[in-house]
This record gives C-alpha cells, structure tokens and sequence, in this order.
C-alpha cells in the first residue's frame, strides 16, 4: 500500500516524509490517535521509506514496495496474523523456555515490532532488553535500525529501561512508540519523543471510502459505521456490523425492560444466554460496549443535540426511549454498568449481573 492510498490526515503524512527526506525524522517518534487510525500503517510505510534499495525520485520520501526490503517489511502488515504466530510459537515450547520468552514480530532482520506481551498485554522489560540488547549494532541490511512499539502499557521497569536508550539513541536507529493515550507514557519519554497524533477522518470521507470498499453495505449502513467508528478508517473498513446490531438488539431490549414494564421474562430469555467461557466473555463486553453507546445517545437526544447521536438507524426507537429516561436514570444506569463490569472481574455470574443490572433501573 503506498502512501497515496493512505486515507486521511494528509498534512501529518505529508510533513513526515518530508522530515525524513531532508534526513529531519528524530531518532524517537511518538504517533498517537485511536485505535484504528492507522498508526501502525503509517509506521510501516515510513519504515519501508527509510530502507527502500529503489526509491522513487521526488520531493518526499516514498519507497518502490518491489524491492527485497520493501517486501520483507511489509510483511508484518498483518499484525493480526504475525502476532497469532508468534504466540503459537512460544506456545509450543517447552513450559521453561516459555516462561522466558517473550513477543515479537520481526519480518526484516532491522526490524523489530514490539506488541504487548499476555497474559497482562503490557511491555515487558526483556522485551525492552531485546531493544537495548541490538539497538547499538550498525543495520545488516538496511539503512536504518527500526523499533515500533504498537502500545504504551509498560510495565515501569520496562518504561525506565526505555528512557535510558532513548537518552543516548545511535543515529542509525529510530524508535516508533504508538499510543491511543499519550499520557499512558512516562513524562520523561515524552519529553524525549517527537510527538505527532492522526487526527479523525470526517464522516463524508468514510463513508466515501467505504462505497468502496463495502459495497455490500447500503447508505444507512455505510453511516452507522462510519459514526460508530469515531473517524478511524480501519475500524470502518473492519466493522462487524452484523455482531454490532446482534448485540444492540439485546442492549435495547436490556434498556427496555428496565424502563418500560415490568414483565422481565424476555430480558431472562436474554441473559440466559450470556454464560461463562471465553466466548460467553467476549459476548457480554460487546454488550456492556452497546449499552454504554445507547445511553449515551439518549444523552444527547435529552441535551437537545440529536446530530451526535451514533446510532441513526434506530433514532426513532432511541427518541422513545428518551422520553422516559431522564438525566438521573442515565447516570444510574451508567454507575450500573460499571457495577457489572466490576463483577465481570470478579467472576460473577454474567447472566445475574445482567438481571441485576436492568431489574434495579426499574421506573
């Protein structure tokens, strides 16, 4: 994928490969936005840039995407994939070498990516090791050594580990550091980091791009996803919005029960469903993610700003809803629903959670 297919955020792309024409890139870049900006895109196209053996002459950095390190890196495109690897590599070692292995992703020889270990999916300090461990040696193959650290969840010793590479970095290294939260890092890195964010992508170009890429979505559809993806083109063009509207009707029928009758034996009906298991656990997130959306729709259905309202497929049923949940309700029900949340984490059972949840917002 080369730079011009990139989709949004245009001026942010086009002032990083001009830094890194005029060799201005630092040795350490902080790129935030939200999940499903395209960071980790961004990241690699940069990466390829830096490295191409072919490069286009232009004004810009830009790389050929045919050349034997174009190719390599961009094989970790699919971090998706690279990522189940590596854990089902570690996965088959023996119980000792397990414990001591950590995660990466590493598609070109000068070029490491770093993702979150499990089972706590944070930074861990030997992943950081590894950095500090290589990062001094000149690159094999490339121009340039390059680290992506995908998230910003370290553990501290890992957080100071890093400061104290990113102190004294070798010229021939740069360190990507991608967040969704910049706070989530240590002041110190930040101050150490250029930092540079994607901002959201307006709806209209969404929904442009999604005519095209999701051809089988009619207008209202291309619209919900388009909302519900708060301007990040990847979650867009991966929405499931056949799971998305699944769970919603029981979120609906969740909020309906508890502010419309009560006759609670189509809600039973419902929780019933939510059990224990790794499926059961990803099922109810995807609820408690619906329920949050809805109540806050009907906020701002009562604050009188029906144009921010996500789900515009069910406004009508959500301006009927609203009528009868007041400020005070909402608020309740949003404290509930952290209630269940709290309960998920200590292994309550999901569907009484649920039944809990919606019998105590009663009218």
């Amino acid at each position: 994928m080369p730079f011009s297919e990139f989709n949004g955020n245009a001026e942010v792309v086009r002032r990083l490969r001009e830094m890194l024409a005029h060799n201005r890139l630092p040795q350490s870049v902080m790129l935030s936005g939200p999940a499903g900006s395209g960071k980790y895109t961004l990241v690699l196209m940069l990466t390829r840039a830096m490295n191409c053996l072919a490069a286009p002459a232009s004004d810009l950095s830009d790389f050929c995407g045919k050349c034997s390190n174009c190719i390599r890196i961009a094989l970790a495109e699919d971090l998706d994939a690279r990522y189940a690897e590596a854990l089902e590599a570690r996965e088959n070692l023996r119980e000792t070498d397990r414990k001591e292995t950590r995660l990466f992703v590493q598609t070109h020889p000068d070029v490491l990516v770093i993702p979150p270990d499990p089972p706590q999916m944070m930074i861990k300090v030997d992943q950081v090791r590894r950095v500090i461990d290589t990062i001094y040696f000149r690159p094999a193959e490339a121009r340039e050594r390059v680290y992506i650290f995908t998230a910003s969840a370290f553990m501290k010793e890992a957080a100071n580990s890093l400061l104290k590479v990113l102190e004294e970095p070798p010229e021939f290294a740069t360190i990507f550091l991608l967040t969704e939260n910049p706070g989530e890092l240590l002041p110190t890195i930040r101050s150490r980091s250029m930092q540079t964010s994607l901002a959201q992508v307006p709806l209209k170009e969404i929904e442009n791009l999604l005519a095209k890429r999701r051809p089988e979505w009619n207008g209202g559809q291309r619209a919900l996803a388009a909302r519900l993806s708060e301007g990040a083109v990847g979650r867009a063009v991966t929405f499931n919005l056949a799971a998305y509207t699944a769970a919603r009707s029981h979120a609906l029928a969740v909020l309906g029960s508890a502010l419309r009758t009560g006759d609670h034996s189509d809600l039973f009906r419902i929780t019933e469903t939510y059990r224990s298991g790794p499926e059961g656990r990803g099922k109810i997130e995807n609820l408690v993610r619906d329920l949050y959306l809805l109540l806050q729709d009907l906020m701002f259905l009562n604050s009188g700003v029906p144009e921010l309202v996500r789900n515009t497929d069910i406004q009508a049923e959500l301006q009927r809803l609203a009528q009868a949940a007041d400020f005070a309700w909402i608020a309740a029900a949003a404290d509930g629903l952290a209630e269940v949340e709290r309960g998920l984490r200590r292994n309550l059972m999901r569907s009484l959670s649920l039944d809990a949840f919606a019998v105590g917002l009663e009218r």
